[in-house]
């Protein structure tokens, strides 16, 4: 099937801070004409005829009325993740277009990491395991670094320092591999 026969689907854009990701671009050319939101704007009129879905990852683009009259064809709006709160539902099916998501494909995942957090609670985890790393220049095995302004609001109150909150969103990854390193060496 030739490029033009494709259907054309809007993003946002690919790759970058709030694109597509590179692979998932990838997955969707296999079935799709990708149209970036600034190739829309730049040529509406000819880009409007061809576009028959939108892609809405990580809540972009906004659907909004008039994107939403912009599109004659517009058939689906396929959004990839699992809450539609930032979706006007009764606004796009007045205009005949049908939403997607995928409710269940992050129910495991979501759970297992509050059964994570919730274990690690328990067993004082994070206060263990500062204990196996020298000095205090380590924070789940990661260097981590000091934030030095009276704005708490960007930091993690630790010790008698701050923790950036980029750092420890990181940490969270961490946290669940060491819980599970914790876990199977106490069943043993």
């Amino acid at each position: 099937m030739a490029k033009e026969e494709l259907p054309g689907v809007l993003i946002l854009d690919i790759g970058g801070t709030q694109g597509v990701l590179e692979n998932l671009a990838t997955l969707l050319r296999k079935h799709f004409h990708l149209i970036t939101m600034k190739e829309f704007l730049e040529n509406k009129e000819e880009m409007s005829k061809k576009i028959q879905s939108v892609f809405v990852f990580e809540c972009r683009p906004t659907i909004d009325r008039e994107l939403l009259e912009s599109l004659p064809n517009l058939k689906v709006i396929g959004n990839s993740g699992v809450g539609v709160d930032h979706l006007d539902l009764k606004m796009i099916s007045s205009f005949g277009v049908k939403v997607t998501n995928t409710p269940h494909a992050v129910a495991d995942p979501t759970a297992d990491i509050g059964m994570a957090l919730m274990l690690a609670s328990a067993r004082r985890l994070v206060e263990g395991n500062v204990l196996n790393f020298p000095g205090s220049n380590y924070f789940f095995g990661i260097s981590h670094f000091y934030y030095d302004s009276d704005d708490l609001s960007k930091s993690i109150f630790y010790g008698d320092k701050f923790l950036e909150a980029s750092v420890f969103r990181g940490i969270c990854f961490s946290c669940v591999h060491l819980l599970f390193k914790t876990t199977v060496t106490r069943v043993r």
